[in-house]
């Protein structure tokens, strides 16, 4: 057998081995043809692709505090307009397990038990499908420190978009993706537009790293991101994601005839060349939520 041929059949059997690698290691993206069977939450039952229809029916308990599409008047509740199906059934399942214990968890328990798992994904489908609002970025100038004459929103499009390489801190839109819309596939959660206070309280949770999670893969994740994460640079992240909307809702909201809401284009930031940063929302300052414990980034994988 000559030389080339063996090298080519070694060529082969590697590109073969790193497709299978790659297949193990990525998670195929949902099908658009439901229901398709899904592994249980919470190792009862299994369930199907949510239902948007029968979800509304069964969110009525939830508009109380998230508003009837997902989209809260309340700072200290989190907005789930626009969350993947997967992420907010998995909360669910956290809360009523009791896994996830922090913050408002036990004002969340006493619904989510009763829930089933398909339930769960009923209701993720309804909420997956509504349209997220935002907040306004925080535009206060910094007076000292290492970010001194920046905005706080500034410094959080700096971090989200391009991360802080020095001190090990990645890029937010590595998995929350660029606009915010979060990533379907592992589950991570939308951003977009998300309360400032909910986000500053779950990254300084995932700071403190305490969790009572029995699978903390994801949780680690954000406990690895937020452990260099400053107090200043946790608000200006929270700040930022809650301006953070894609800019075609404005436009769309004017053909409507409606007031759009005031946007503006944050200075450039240390963004990836091919990644252009969403819009981030400019009115009145935003005042700053009080510090509680790490935040929003709700889980790369909790929210």
């Amino acid at each position: 057998m000559s030389q080339a041929r063996v090298l080519g059949l070694i060529g082969v059997a590697a590109v073969a081995a790193l497709a299978v690698a790659y297949a193990q290691t990525t998670v195929s993206p949902a099908p658009d043809n439901a229901p398709v069977e899904a592994a249980p939450l919470d190792g009862a039952a299994q369930a199907t692709w949510g239902d948007p229809k029968a979800g509304q029916q069964k969110a009525a308990a939830c508009a109380a505090c998230h508003g009837v599409d997902g989209n809260p008047s309340v700072a200290q509740y989190p907005r789930i307009a626009g969350m993947p199906e997967r992420y907010i059934a998995h909360q669910l399942a956290l809360f009523k397990s009791g896994e996830r214990s922090s913050g408002m968890a036990a004002v969340m328990k006493p619904f989510a038990d009763p829930l089933s798992p398909q339930d769960m994904r009923d209701l993720g489908a309804y909420f997956a499908q509504q349209t997220p609002g935002a907040g306004i970025a925080d535009d206060t100038p910094i007076q000292q420190g290492p970010y001194a004459g920046m905005k706080f929103y500034e410094v959080g499009q700096r971090l989200y978009v391009g991360g802080d390489r020095a001190r090990g801190i990645p890029a937010c839109m590595a998995c929350h993706a660029p606009d915010g819309a979060g990533n379907p596939g592992p589950a991570y959660p939308a951003l977009a537009g998300q309360q400032a206070e909910y986000v500053q309280r779950r990254l300084e949770e995932y700071r403190a790293g305490q969790h009572n999670l029995r699978d903390p893969a994801l949780f680690n994740i954000m406990a690895s991101v937020a452990k260099n994460l400053t107090d200043e640079e946790i608000r200006a992240l929270s700040s930022y994601v809650q301006g953070l909307h894609d800019r075609s809702l404005d436009l769309a909201a004017a053909d409507a005839g409606a007031a759009p809401a005031p946007a503006a284009t944050p200075a450039a930031a240390p963004a990836p060349a091919a990644a252009e940063p969403p819009a981030v929302q400019q009115a009145a300052p935003a005042q700053p939520a009080a510090p509680t414990a790490p935040a929003q980034p709700t889980e790369p994988g909790q929210g």
